[in-house]
């Protein structure tokens, strides 16, 4: 997979911000859950009523859903999965966090899809899919790309964000070993943008904070390498560099361009070709 040429082809069409319209589909699920509780039945992703009825819309709407009822923790959830991801947005790029939320939804809808003509369940898959897991992949990628940033839990407890990440894996391998395997298909299939990204790729070095930080270093360090002096005293070999009260003059009475800085420019021995 080369990013890079899918980035300048599509980068265009990404959604800045991303994060912020995940939060605003949640809060429209939040309204509608409060005003049209009854609308949620059409809403989940059902491939029968997409397929037989033509409720297309559901591909799209089970998004709104919000993956937890609504109180003081969700609320404050909301905001912690706002914040990294904006994090990793800035540190990603807006077209592979794009990438990333969306290669997992749409990897989601294509497994629903499947199992639906595998099995030939008529009904009953929109209540296994959830978004729950966008939300616990956008988790599993900040904990793997900034590991060691230190966070409050519960606005108290210091704890490094790759324990917390462990203690998600850990939340899903335990779903994943007690689910069904119409659920266990879900689950892979809503996580596999995490998959994709740290273990098919070699992207993920790449875009890295520590792999950011030292392309810059490295390329600060060639354009410093790169910057030549204009003037150089042919007896002391001091540059325009070695200070700003410097001044060089070429000396007329020399053979060829010899340059001195005003210490040596009248002191100096003249050259002389023999």
């Amino acid at each position: 997979m080369n990013l890079n040429k899918l980035e300048r082809k599509f980068g265009k069409y990404a959604i800045p911000n991303l994060s912020l319209w995940i939060i605003v589909c949640y809060l429209i699920g939040y309204l509608l859950q409060i005003t049209l509780p009854e609308i949620f039945n059409y809403m989940l992703l059902e491939p029968y009523e997409i397929f037989h009825h033509g409720q297309i819309w559901r591909v799209i709407t089970w998004l709104f859903m919000p993956p937890e009822s609504l109180g003081l923790f969700t609320i404050i959830m909301l905001f912690f999965y706002y914040s990294i991801g904006n994090s990793l947005e800035r540190t990603w790029g807006t077209f592979r966090y794009n990438l990333f939320i969306f290669s997992g939804i749409v990897a989601t809808i294509i497994a629903v899809i499947i199992l639906y003509f595998v099995t030939g369940q008529i009904r009953g898959f929109g209540f296994l899919v959830s978004t729950v897991f966008i939300n616990q992949s956008i988790l599993l990628a900040y904990a793997a790309t900034f590991p060691n940033m230190q966070i409050l839990l519960y606005f108290v407890i210091p704890i490094k964000i790759k324990w917390l990440g462990y203690a998600y894996v850990a939340i899903v391998v335990y779903q994943f070993l007690g689910a069904g395997y119409i659920q266990k298909v879900i689950i892979v299939a809503s996580l596999l943008n995490v998959i994709v990204f740290f273990l098919l790729t070699r992207n993920y070095r790449r875009i890295s904070p520590k792999e950011i930080h030292r392309k810059q270093k490295f390329k600060k360090q060639s354009l410093d390498s790169q910057k030549t002096t204009k003037h150089k005293c042919a007896v002391c070999g001091r540059t325009e560099k070695d200070g700003d009260d410097l001044v060089f003059r070429y000396c007329s009475k020399c053979d060829g361009n010899y340059e001195y800085c005003q210490d040596h420019l009248f002191t100096h021995e003249h050259v002389k070709k023999k």
